[in-house]
């Protein structure tokens, strides 16, 4: 089950428009859409050695180590966007982890730090001894010409923004690419002089060398940002690196997941049994679709109606996967048992925790009744190992059930086939399995449902049906202005606050609703949505008129970061 499915790095730019809110530019349209490496001495050994069981299931793979930069997911992202699958690691992991994946290149990111700082994260020289292509942008380009003898210096004015390009020897990396050209920068340190045996292809406004190159040594570098819109020759820079250097076929999609994941799930699970925690939102119903693909009826799904659901959803729910999917699904009312163990609890940690664990012992309860079910199955995202900082050397951004809110003695193996996937890639997944669009398309829900947009207070049946009935009419005017698919996320939160009314002759004292709308590709980065001010009128008369005890309706307009989408 996708137990969180609302957080996930979209594009790089300036605010999006909905609608025609006034004084901002429309809508952007969405982003295009077996021996081991290292020698018993600990040595990186120079060629990479598959056998061929590994050279079939897995894809061909470029690495991207994180550098701390903003863009890291988003350089994973337009890998993939080209063709290639993409694993996002950490700086600081060893060359030998990064042999054990057999990649065919090595992306190093951007990141804040100057390479002059004290504690700055460093660049182990093995990795660029592993035989295959190494890429440095920006902090990691810097790494590698001070690493191999160039010179980088501090400059007292920084480059940041729109730069002009000017490129000198185009050589393979800028190939295609014209003379003079737009990028994207953002650094203060520069390259001043390349290292011995590389020649520089290029400067710009403020940077003397722009770009690196050594085909000989198959190490290349750019100072600017080809991962976001702003260098609009960025794509064809990274198709470069990735096509042409490393050899890529560029035939990976996000569709070419289905054959291999049925293979792997049918190898995990054999003659076994799977539950599969069922939300009915994008990610536990492309899981669960997938799963049951693979091993049929072995799969039966468990519906947990915690009473945290939006309106009508449970119903809907049950609807879809008996009579359209025809799964094995078992439907349980828990809604006095969630709110008897969520009583008088306000930490939004907590919640999450109460809320995760109390699925898994639901989980365990209907397994019992089955025989021979070992496997549990999630909808667990890409997005949600980064922000859970799931063996990435991430932050803990806030834990995610499918990662790190499960309870120690799980008794299940976890099955997890979208765990390498990007919301976006999940969806395409979807379609590709002929689930209805208004399925695919659902805005993500997060597993704990209205339990974590009733903020700061405890989660009473009041509160939860106050809070329903503001968010259906949110769905349903969002839907007659056309605007459902053209946001990420839009939906209701009740803080514990109340705020002083009138209406008629009266005096009120009623709850506060917020209204959260934002766009963005995958939930790394988020904006608010610009919606138009007769649909924001048209949304709050009807909350406050047909709502007896709301009072008052606010809009959030914190962009992610520094918010982040959900409240709690």
């Amino acid at each position: 089950m996708s137990l969180t499915e609302a957080e996930g790095a979209p594009v790089a730019g300036g605010p999006s428009t909905v609608g025609d809110a006034p004084a901002t530019q429309e809508l952007r349209a969405k982003s295009e859409l077996d021996k081991d490496a290292v020698s018993v001495a600990g040595e990186i050994a120079p060629e990479r050695a598959r056998t061929p069981s590994s050279e079939a299931l897995q894809p061909q793979q470029v690495v991207v180590l994180d550098y701390g930069g903003q863009y890291s997911q988003l350089i994973a992202r337009r890998v993939r966007e080209c063709g290639v699958f993409s694993t996002l690691l950490p700086y600081h992991v060893g060359p030998e982890e990064v042999a054990r994946l057999h990649p065919i290149g090595l992306i190093l990111s951007g990141g804040p730090a100057s390479v002059y700082d004290e504690g700055a994260p460093s660049l182990d020289p093995r990795l660029l001894e592993l035989g295959i292509p190494v890429l440095g942008i920006c902090y990691g380009m810097q790494l590698v010409a001070r690493g191999l003898g160039g010179t980088v210096e501090s400059a007292e004015v920084g480059e940041y923004g729109r730069s002009q390009l000017t490129v000198h020897d185009r050589g393979r990396l800028l190939a295609g690419t014209p003379i003079d050209q737009a990028c994207w920068m953002s650094h203060r340190d520069t390259v001043v002089k390349a290292p011995p045996g590389f020649e520089a292809l290029a400067s710009s406004t403020a940077s003397p060398v722009a770009a690196i190159e050594s085909d000989q040594r198959q190490i290349y570098g750019i100072q600017f940002h080809p991962e976001v819109v702003h260098t609009p020759y960025g794509r064809q820079v990274l198709k470069n690196f990735l096509l042409d250097i490393c050899g890529a076929d560029g035939s990976w999609s996000a569709r070419s997941v289905i054959d291999d994941q049925i293979e792997k799930i049918r190898a995990q699970v054999g003659d076994g049994r799977a539950i599969c925690a069922l939300s009915g939102g994008v990610d536990s119903s492309v899981a669960a679709v997938l799963v049951h693909r693979a091993i049929g009826d072995q799969l039966t799904c468990v519906f947990v109606d915690h009473g945290l659901m939006r309106k009508n959803e449970a119903d809907q729910v049950i609807a879809a996967f008996t009579d359209y999917f025809h799964v094995p699904l078992v439907a349980v009312d828990a809604e006095d048992r969630f709110l008897q163990r969520l009583k008088g609890v306000t930490d939004p940690e907590q919640k999450r925790k109460i809320i995760g664990a109390e699925f898994i012992r639901i989980f365990e309860e209907e397994a019992e009744k089955l025989d021979g079910v070992k496997f549990l199955v999630q909808g667990t995202l890409y997005s949600d190992v980064i922000e859970s900082g799931g063996g990435t050397g991430t932050a803990t951004i806030k834990s995610h059930h499918n990662v790190g809110g499960l309870p120690d003695d799980l008794e299940f193996e976890l099955v997890e086939p979208l765990r390498a996937l990007f919301k976006d890639e999940v969806r395409a997944v979807g379609a590709e399995l002929s689930m209805p669009e208004r399925m695919v398309w659902r805005q993500p829900f997060p597993g704990p449902g209205l339990g974590i947009r009733i903020v700061g207070g405890e989660v009473t049946k009041e509160k939860l049906d106050v809070l329903r009935e503001a968010d259906a009419i949110l769905q349903d005017e969002i839907r007659k202005a056309g605007l459902y698919r053209e946001l990420w996320q839009s939906f209701c939160v009740l803080p514990d606050i109340r705020a002083v009314g009138v209406q008629g002759d009266a005096r009120t004292y009623g709850h506060v609703i917020g209204i959260r709308a934002v766009t963005s590709d995958d939930a790394m980065t988020a904006d608010w949505a610009r919606l138009p001010y007769d649909l924001l009128e048209q949304i709050a008369s009807r909350m406050i008129n047909q709502i007896r005890p709301v009072g008052r309706v606010v809009l959030d307009i914190t962009s992610k970061p520094p918010g982040t989408i959900e409240w709690e």
